[in-house]
């Protein structure tokens, strides 16, 4: 099997009188006028219709300048960690689309320059790249074309000698500004476990490894090569091949993924990086050498269970008011946590980091976190992390006859005698060290305590340790 760019994937002409531009900026500046929705599938419209249009090669590319400049426009909505909507997704993949398309016709072309070759490479990847992260951001699996591409886009650079030509582009989230680190940027997201990162770290952690990503390099493959490290498969619909998937390709084809330069990086001073980037990368890096260590073994469990969602709910569940629940399938359990399946629709409710109540008709409740999300045809997959402990609804005033606040105590007995306490609260409902009252149900008494820094936290949650006698 031959790589070459005719297997890029890009839609057929369907248009072959070249579409007019005179307006084209000016339909833009309207749909700018717009809600950002409707402007997206205005100018989702416009971009379908000339990437199946003929078009000379200045037509075309001035035209998709000027859709990155609406990416940006547009982008700068999400900017900070804000999910966005699938429109905008879709005009990622589409904008992809028409510089594959520019560079057919830039091949197709009497000896291109290599900084326009790697220009057009380069956005091409960015936009792949964008595809996916944002994928990543709404617990989405991206689309095997994405990999296909992406694979193809480096082979291309990597025989036209363009990997490392640097390119100046001025995008959000920071990408790496050589064809090579872009690409290994992309490659490094997909290996860090990205439907275990909770809301908004995708964009965070692809900025984090844009500086670095370029570290890392593409060896090729040797069969007698036991060193640590993923084989890329150039010819494949995935990343990187699975840790005991072994290699059927033509070597030609095959690379191997070097990441011992990045790994010393990553603990070289970065005054640029901020301490989240910094726990992040430090948080994920494990997961780049392709060994996912399970602590607890797992069998299947197949069974009807069901979900109170939320510290609120939860409060209502254990005092037995009945609030809403949520239908779940129990896919597989272990002593530390379960897989379940629920219905895509209950995505917006269970976040990575929910605090959820376990029901089953075999089993005491059980309280659990989020660990991570997956959502794919079958629905959404959720991993639940179990918190070991009784559960119990608490209020908290701020004053003896204040306002009450509804919290939940997870006791969990020690060895010898005792138990330990942790308090879970809703994030800045409260401050550290604030004075708070604290009253358990049928009992009259309020404990005053100041509410301590918390020992485990979540976008959504925390858990405050407590001495209580």
């Amino acid at each position: 099997m031959t790589l070459d760019a005719l297997r890029l994937e890009v839609p057929d002409i369907l248009q072959e009188d070249a579409a007019s531009l005179a307006d084209l900026n000016e339909q833009l500046a309207e749909a700018r006028l717009q809600p950002q929705e409707h402007a997206l599938q205005q100018v989702l419209s416009l971009l379908f219709r000339l990437n199946r249009s003929a078009m000379t090669l200045l037509e075309r590319q001035r035209a998709l300048q000027s859709f990155s400049e609406e990416y940006r426009h547009y982008a700068a909505a999400y900017c900070a960690g804000v999910a966005p909507p699938i429109l905008f997704v879709r005009f990622c993949a589409e904008i992809a689309t028409g510089f594959k398309r520019l560079l057919l016709q830039i091949l197709q072309g009497r000896q291109p320059s290599r900084p326009h070759l790697a220009w057009c490479l380069y956005m091409a990847q960015h936009f792949l790249a964008q595809s996916l992260l944002r994928h990543y951001q709404l617990y989405q699996e991206p689309p095997a074309s994405l990999w296909r591409d992406s694979h193809l886009l480096y082979w291309l650079g990597e025989h036209q000698e363009c990997l490392d030509e640097p390119v100046a582009a001025a995008f959000q989230p920071q990408p790496a500004n050589t064809l090579r680190g872009l690409y290994q940027q992309m490659l490094l997201l997909a290996l860090s476990n990205p439907f275990h990162l909770a809301e908004g770290e995708s964009p965070l952690l692809f900025s984090a490894l844009a500086p670095l990503a370029s570290l890392a390099r593409l060896l090729p493959w040797d069969v007698d090569d036991d060193a640590e490290g993923q084989t890329v498969d150039l010819t494949e619909s995935q990343p990187c091949l699975a840790y005991d998937q072994a290699p059927e390709g033509d070597s030609h084809y095959l690379r191997r993924f070097e990441l011992g330069a990045l790994l010393v990086a990553l603990h070289e001073p970065a005054p640029l990086q901020s301490a989240l980037e910094r726990q992040l990368l430090e948080r994920v890096r494990h997961h780049w050498l392709g060994r996912q260590q399970r602590r607890h073994a797992r069998s299947d469990h197949a069974g009807d269970c069901s979900l109170v969602v939320g510290l609120t709910a939860i409060h209502a569940q254990l005092l037995e008011h009945r609030p809403g629940h949520c239908a779940a399938q129990m896919l597989d359990t272990s002593p530390g946590g379960a897989r379940l399946l629920c219905h895509a629709d209950q995505g917006r409710l269970l976040p990575v980091g929910q605090l959820v109540l376990l029901l089953s008709s075999s089993a005491t409740p059980t309280l659990a976190l989020v660990r991570w999300r997956h959502l794919n045809v079958e629905g959404l997959h959720l991993g639940l992390r179990y918190l070991k402990g009784l559960p119990r609804p608490v209020w908290l005033r701020r004053a003896p006859s204040a306002q009450t606040h509804p919290g939940v105590l997870q006791s969990t007995p020690v060895q010898g005698g005792g138990w330990h306490h942790g308090l879970w609260l809703p994030n800045e409902q409260f401050v550290e060290e604030e004075n708070l009252w604290l009253q358990l149900p049928n009992v009259h008494n309020q404990a005053a305590l100041p509410l301590p820094a918390p020992n485990l936290a979540t976008p959504l949650v925390a858990r405050h340790p407590l001495k209580l006698a």
